[in-house]
């Protein structure tokens, strides 16, 4: 790796409308050399791709909507139809004609492909190209710009497996590259001085052969299944109230950390060898706050099991002071 990594503006590029050539626009700017990392952000291309749409932010959220996350006074948190969790689903209201909003572009990946493949024509210098959208953080204040469309080069470096200096073995360890390029490039960026493009020299050891684009930056989308925050907070108490399963709460958790979970509302669960099954035996008095109390705790259970992707499949018992709860993984 270069000692010297340098991050050039690339000014000069003016107003993008729909239909125009982007790639010779940032060639006839940025200066281009073999081994460069072009920066671009996402508006510039999708003005260019005709991705400019008329109306407020609020009424094109639903059209970029896969689901929402969650929401908060005016925030609305989206998952787009990208993978991508973003506020806003990623429409820009800035630096564009008031009463218009940009929309992410439909396939960033592919949009970093073809500048990429057209920068190189006809001789043209190999560069890699990263496509960038300014995102908030869910753990931190403020926004940077991340990597939502990458050629060229591996967005994700994974260490796994590798040792550190001191023999200690890598597990989890895997910087997201083009992340870190993307919030490098923005500092040399501007939305106020019009600058939406940058130059990241002295990485050439990680830009890929003519030919080769990479994975895209699709891997660092983390799947759904794997996603310890898929809702909000509220929202996802919400979701275990109504008894929805669908989408948010990951894979199911094992049975285990299930029954341990419930054991805590002073029930005795009872796991199946194979782990796929909890039995829940609930006795009630006979009169009616009993019974209420009976009712509010099978609630509880129920809502408690959602949460962790399982839900009830079966209630048995000869009398509504003997009633016996079976819960199963929604998904296996």
């Amino acid at each position: 790796m270069s000692e010297e990594v340098v991050c050039l503006p690339v000014r000069g590029i003016g107003e993008v409308r729909p239909g125009d050539d982007l790639a010779d626009l940032l060639a006839a700017a940025a200066g281009l050399r073999d081994g460069d990392v072009l920066v671009v952000t996402s508006k510039v291309v999708s003005k260019a791709e005709g991705q400019v749409r008329t109306g407020s932010r609020a009424e094109l959220l639903a059209g970029q909507t896969d689901r929402v996350v969650a929401r908060r006074g005016p925030t609305t948190i989206v998952r787009t139809h990208h993978g991508l969790v973003m506020a806003g689903g990623g429409i820009d209201a800035s630096n564009t004609t008031p009463g218009t909003a940009v929309l992410l572009p439909v396939d960033p990946d592919g949009s970093a492909r073809a500048l990429r493949e057209r920068l190189a024509r006809d001789g043209g210098p190999n560069v890699a190209v990263v496509v960038t959208d300014t995102s908030g953080r869910a753990w931190r204040n403020g926004q940077t710009d991340i990597a939502i469309g990458v050629a060229g080069l591996d967005a994700l470096h994974d260490y796994a497996g590798r040792v550190d200096g001191y023999g200690n073995p890598l597990v989890v360890t895997a910087p997201a590259v083009a992340d870190e390029i993307a919030g490098a490039a923005d500092l040399v960026k501007g939305k106020l001085d019009r600058r939406p493009a940058a130059v990241v020299r002295g990485l050439a050891e990680l830009v890929l052969p003519r030919g080769s684009h990479g994975a895209g930056a699709g891997v660092l989308v983390r799947d759904e299944r794997h996603d310890m925050f898929g809702l909000g907070a509220r929202e996802a108490v919400c979701q275990a109230v109504r008894g929805v399963t669908d989408r948010g709460f990951g894979t199911a958790a094992p049975g285990g950390a299930v029954r341990e979970a419930m054991r805590e509302l002073g029930v005795t669960p009872v796991l199946s060898a194979d782990g796929d099954r909890i039995d829940v035996p609930l006795a009630a008095g006979d009169s009616p706050a009993d019974q209420r109390r009976a009712g509010a705790l099978q609630a509880r259970l129920e809502a408690l099991a959602v949460a962790h992707g399982w839900t009830a499949t079966d209630r048995t018992g000869t009398t509504d002071t003997d009633i016996s709860l079976r819960f199963s993984p929604v998904t296996p």
